[in-house]
């Protein structure tokens, strides 16, 4: 797909012109704080971007789920604050993101200032796309710059209404190097193509993983969807999450891996318990041996072992999903020693976003890998092929063949 970019808009025209930035700033907050700035760190090559233009850049975001209504724990003051520090001057802030107040402080901006509105999802137009809340938007607005990666899988009023409704229009940086590193994966990715899919359901993977399947060499499941797939493979696994409905999936899809020659590494040895909240007994046994009143909850030994030996030889990785419940140490330590294992893979490594990322960054090797996601769900639905509204708002119109 070919995006308009910064580059179409020629900065030097910006000069004093509204520049409406739809950014991803949906970032954890506790009592006012911002407790992880990654987000913010990625808008900031657009942003200083469009200040050296001399452009008044309004930035847009949601933030939590809100019920369509002001909530104090969603607002993102904060934001604005944490973000000040990061660009190394003031980020001015409206108590709204429509009407008088929002208004006015776009009516103030100087050239190069930046002001961050208040929670689109306080207004219900937002997830909508509600034509009156578009508008009102849009009235603030010259220029278009779609950088919120993380919600192109939306088609809410910020995302695509107001790309709608202006002219001039283009992805940011952060947008364009999302698209560019996700859609290598699409390609002719450099062999072998190892993935690697965890988390707790198949739900919400399954077509991410049908149309990635024949382009693999090499499938790692960890995480609870694995023991869906130990199920179809005939092992009981007693209290451990498993899926019922899609144990005849997960057979129908090792057979075309087997059929295609796609080799695929389920868990070997699982780390089991009686409790996730109150464990009284932690320990790893193989898949054959899971008894009444056990669950697995991560990878085993073994199996980390043989999972970075396959990450090792990759050409191309990626990887989305913990590979056990990640949030409760000390089953965290199968994600753990895979992300670790990323370091010795000198092929072209994609992050699918969520816990994962979390993952590598706590490993200490996301700065070594080829790309890291914002987007936990927008990159699945890219890579099951699916039009994501807020990229084909921004696409060039097909040129054809003359």
């Amino acid at each position: 797909m070919s995006l308009y970019t910064l580059d179409d808009l020629d900065l030097a025209t910006l000069r004093g012109r509204r520049v409406f930035v739809r950014v991803d700033f949906n970032v954890p907050l506790r009592n006012g704080e911002v407790l992880d700035t990654t987000r913010l760190e990625e808008s900031l090559p657009t942003l200083r971007e469009l200040h050296g233009a001399g452009a008044k850049v309004v930035l847009a975001s949601h933030c939590g789920r809100p019920a369509g209504i002001p909530d104090e724990r969603y607002s993102l003051r904060p934001v604005a604050a944490a973000l000040a520090g990061l660009v190394g001057q003031d980020v001015a802030f409206a108590e709204d993101c429509v009407g008088g107040e929002a208004v006015r402080a776009v009516g103030r901006l100087q050239e190069g200032g930046l002001l961050l509105l208040e929670n689109l999802r306080f207004h219900v137009g937002e997830k909508a796309n509600d034509r009156g809340f578009a508008d009102a938007l849009s009235v603030m607005a010259d220029v278009f710059v779609g950088d919120a990666f993380g919600s192109a899988h939306r088609a809410h009023a910020s995302v695509v209404g107001v790309a709608e409704r202006l002219a001039a229009k283009a992805a940011g940086r952060l947008m364009v190097k999302e698209v560019d590193s996700l859609s290598r994966l699409l390609g002719e990715p450099e062999r072998p193509f190892v993935g690697i899919l965890g988390g707790a359901k198949i739900e919400g993977k399954i077509d991410t993983l049908e149309n990635l399947l024949p382009r693999l060499d090499v499938l790692l499941l960890g995480g609870g969807m694995a023991n869906t797939f130990l199920a179809a493979r005939g092992h009981e696994l007693k209290q451990s999450l498993v899926e019922p409905d899609r144990v005849d999936l997960a057979a129908e899809i090792l057979r075309r891996a087997e059929a295609q020659g796609t080799r695929v590494l389920l868990p070997t040895d699982l780390v089991v318990t009686d409790s996730l909240s109150e464990p009284q007994l932690v320990e790893t046994v193989s898949v054959d041996a899971v008894v009444d009143g056990r669950m697995a909850v991560d990878v085993g030994v073994t199996t980390r072992s043989s999972f970075v030996a396959a990450c090792r030889g990759a050409g191309t990785l990626f990887w989305n999903g913990p590979l056990g419940v990640f949030e409760t140490p000390p089953f965290h330590e199968g994600t753990q020693s895979v992300a670790e294992g990323l370091a010795q893979c000198g092929g072209f490594t994609v992050i699918g976003g969520g816990e994962t990322v979390a993952a590598v960054r706590r490993a200490g090797v996301a700065e070594s890998l080829s790309h890291v996601s914002t987007g936990g769900g927008a990159s699945l639905e890219l890579l099951a092929g699916k039009t994501l509204p807020g990229i084909a708002v921004l696409e060039r119109p097909d040129q054809g063949d003359g």
